[in-house]
């Protein structure tokens, strides 16, 4: 799949979701990674003003389990996440995350990602690790 195709894939899956309310949008992937961004705006703050760390593990769970499904075979397979651990190590109040995800292990069942979350200005916002896992559709 070319990355054009790739990302349009993705939009297409991203309508009338949660990814689609917070702003999600898939902007680059190559062989073994896929990069989203959303917005930091009041919709994902938590009440003091700073971005929601439960909005952040969307964003990478978002990330993670997209870049599985468009790089695994996903007729035979559906996708699913079973463990997220995420450290958020700083505050942000506006402007865009971004959330790049990267093979650590590519399984024919259960995938490893590592998804770094930063600002605009390339400082780590969080680290997240996803596990992901392709079960089998049923033959019809």
């Amino acid at each position: 799949m070319t990355k054009e195709e790739i990302l349009q894939l993705s939009e297409k899956a991203c309508k009338n979701t949660l990814m689609e309310t917070l702003g999600i949008e898939f902007v680059d992937a190559g062989e073994d990674y896929m990069i989203a961004k959303m917005p930091v705006t009041s919709k994902v703050h938590q009440p003091d003003g700073v971005l929601h760390g439960g909005a952040s593990v969307v964003l990478a769970e978002s990330v993670g389990s997209m870049a599985s499904y468009v790089f695994l075979n996903t007729e035979e397979f559906f996708i699913r996440g079973i463990e997220i651990s995420a450290n958020h190590l700083k505050s942000v109040r506006e402007g865009f995350v971004y959330a790049r995800a990267s093979f650590i292990h590519r399984g024919r069942t259960t995938q490893l990602w590592e998804i770094r979350i930063t600002d605009e200005a390339d400082n780590l916002i969080s680290l997240v690790k996803l596990t992901t896992i392709a079960l089998p559709k049923e033959k019809k």
